[in-house]
Parts: structure tokens; C-alpha cells; sequence
């Protein structure tokens, strides 16, 4: 079964091949990223949550694919910044921030903060695109096609707990990783590296609950 990886975000493709491919159940998955497809479209992620980011760029990418997509998106909420970054996480910094300006801006807006309390949250969204196709028959022969696309798409939502540390530790990952303490580590996920961070993180959780829907 092929399933499609609604991301040019190699780090992204990366870290859920890795997960997808420990799950023994699933060994029989080919998967595609939007790298297999260059002319896919740009899917603008302006929704309001991170459930309606995901469900729009599923269904759109499922639609050009024609194949069963897998889309999430997530974010940093921080107790101090009234849960900001969110959902405009990677935006926040500007369009073309990198990670390293996104972590500077971040770090200054809590340096006077005692309270540096944060989740990582994260939505995937399944769609599968579902083609019909309806004649019109009149003396035996065809004179209308009409085609109709249904989407059925299912989200789910994952949350790892943390804390923000003063200064980025750590080389491995991407985003806000170097930054971010899970519960229960005294080390950041870029510290913690892929094996550990794929069994805890926010995406991870909402992978294994996105499996049992496939």
C-alpha cells in the first residue's frame, strides 16, 4: 500500500519513515513523500488549529496523488507566552526564519520568565481520496460521466509535556529540539537523539494512534 508524506521537510520525512518503519504491522507500506511529486501544490497552512492544517493539506495532496496521504502539522505552546508560539510556530520568527533565528526569538521572549512550561502538540490527518463515477445510459449507450471525489479523513492528536532550557543544547533533530526538555529527561531531543525522541515525542504519539486507522 502506497501512502503519501505530505512534506518537503526532509528532517519531517526523516523522523516518520523512522517511525513507520518500526511498526512491524505496517512493513508492507511504500512510502512517498512530496519529494516523489515536484509539482505537487503548495498548501497554505492558515488554519486555525493544528487538526485543520493537517486535514487541508491531507485532502489537497490525497486529491493530486490520487493515493492515501498522511499530513500533521504541530507547534511549541508555551505556559509564559499564553500558549504562542502554537500554531504559528514556524512562522512565528517570520517566512523565511531559520530554526536558529526561530530558537533566538523564542529564548528572548522568555528570558525574564521563570515559568518556561511548554508542550509540543501535533495533529496528523489520513485522507484517501475515493473516486466515483456515475453513467448516464440511454439505448445501451453512455452519453455522461460524472466523477465525484470523496475525502475520508480521519485526524488524531498527540502531546509531549517539557519545560524550555535557557540555551540550545544538542545537534541532533530540528526545529525547536535543541530547546526542548521531555518530561521525566534532563535532555533536550536534539540531545536525546532519533531513537529516544521517536518513542516519546508528540508525533510519535499521534502516529501510533493515525496507525490504527490505516
Amino acid at each position: 500500500m502506497k501512502l503519501v508524506l505530505a512534506t518537503r521537510n526532509l528532517g519531517k520525512v526523516n523522523e516518520l519513515t523512522a517511525m513507520l518503519s518500526n511498526e512491524q504491522k505496517h512493513k508492507d507500506l511504500q512510502l512517498l513523500s512530496l519529494q516523489d511529486f515536484p509539482d505537487a501544490p503548495e498548501v497554505v497552512e492558515d488554519g486555525e488549529t493544528y487538526q485543520e492544517n493537517a486535514i487541508k493539506k491531507a485532502t489537497i495532496i490525497a486529491d493530486y496523488t490520487g493515493f492515501r496521504t498522511l499530513a500533521d502539522d504541530a507547534g511549541l505552546e508555551i505556559d509564559a507566552l499564553d500558549g504562542a508560539p502554537g500554531v504559528h510556530s514556524k512562522r512565528w520568527a517570520g517566512e523565511d526564519a531559520t530554526d536558529a533565528i526561530r530558537i533566538e526569538k523564542l529564548l528572548a521572549a522568555l528570558e525574564d520568565e521563570t515559568n518556561r512550561n511548554a508542550r509540543f502538540v501535533a495533529a496528523i490527518a489520513i485522507a484517501e481520496a475515493t473516486v466515483s463515477i456515475s453513467n448516464n445510459v440511454v439505448d445501451d449507450t453512455t452519453i455522461h460521466k460524472e466523477v465525484s471525489v470523496t475525502k475520508n479523513v480521519q485526524v488524531v492528536v498527540g502531546i509531549c509535556d517539557g519545560y524550555i532550557t535557557n540555551t540550545p543544547v544538542g545537534d541532533s533533530g530540528f526545529g525547536y529540539d535543541p530547546i526542548f526538555v521531555p518530561d521525566g529527561y534532563d535532555k533536550t531531543f536534539a540531545e536525546l537523539g532519533d531513537v529516544i525522541k521517536n518513542q516519546i515525542s508528540h508525533r510519535s504519539h499521534a502516529l501510533r494512534s493515525a496507525l490504527k486507522l490505516l
